[in-house]
């Protein structure tokens, strides 16, 4: 009997400084699958190091972007990454032995290890920031969503007890970059369901936000990382909240 297949399946854009630590680290996956959006810098060169399903596809959403690799994929079994993430000895050998069990779940969910600044962040409800990203073939598909995608999945869904590491915000204007980004996302999706909005949310929202994290989700215990991020994604909120806003007074 045939040993059932992996498939690492990876979106990118302009990723030339982290996509050879997160490809070297699922070098040993049975296939990898790289779906550019047309970087213009060395992220297709490196990328073909270690693969020869490099596609250059144009930049239609996370989701839709996520669900064409998954299309291209041949694997038994679907491992999908982002360019920031990369796959630890110990999740290396869970992953194998799922794939090995003949009573194994049709999907899994699996814990990040979100590490900013150089420290792995423990509190502020960002661990275990769970993620279901391994599922059989032909049963999972991401959500058509204009940020925030996640997989769903038709079957039984299980977790997984090694973590994902996530390298995740750069620096401080990185997040500014994504948080300007991913705000337009939230509030044209807001926009097209005709939700009602509230102008007091301009400030509860990011309130609430900040006091989750760093009080009620112990945010305080990471230090200065800890209040920074709380204050980030604050901010994250109340720009989200301020373009929904300008939205529904047009």
């Amino acid at each position: 009997m045939t040993a059932p297949r992996l498939s690492v399946v990876v979106i990118t854009l302009n990723e030339e400084d982290r996509i050879r630590e997160t490809l070297t680290s699922v070098a040993w996956a049975d296939e990898i699958v790289v779906v550019d959006a047309g970087s213009e810098d060395k992220t297709v060169a490196l990328a073909r190091e270690f693969t020869d399903h490099v596609m250059i596809h144009a930049w239609q959403g996370f989701a839709a972007q996520k669900n064409f690799g998954i299309e291209q994929a041949t694997g038994d079994w679907i491992l999908s990454l982002d360019a920031d993430e990369q796959v630890e000895p110990a999740l290396r050998e869970e992953i194998v032995a799922v794939l090995q069990a003949p009573e194994a779940c049709d999907g899994y969910r699996i814990a990040r290890r979100n590490i900013m600044w150089g420290r792995f962040i423990r509190h502020g409800r960002l661990y275990p920031d769970w993620q279901l990203r391994l599922f059989r073939r032909g049963r999972g598909r991401f959500l058509e969503r204009a940020v925030h995608e996640s997989i769903v999945v038709d079957g039984k869904v299980g977790r997984l007890g090694a973590p994902l590491l996530h390298q995740s915000y750069r620096d401080v204007s990185d997040f500014l970059r994504r948080a300007d980004r991913y705000s337009t996302l939230a509030a044209e999706e807001w926009a097209r369901t005709a939700r009602p909005f509230r102008a007091t949310r301009l400030v509860t929202a990011p309130f609430a936000r900040f006091v989750s994290m760093y009080v009620l989700h112990r945010g305080f215990l990471d230090g200065w990382r800890g209040f920074l991020l709380a204050i980030l994604y604050a901010y994250y909120v109340f720009i989200r909240s301020a373009k929904i806003w300008e939205k529904m007074k047009r």
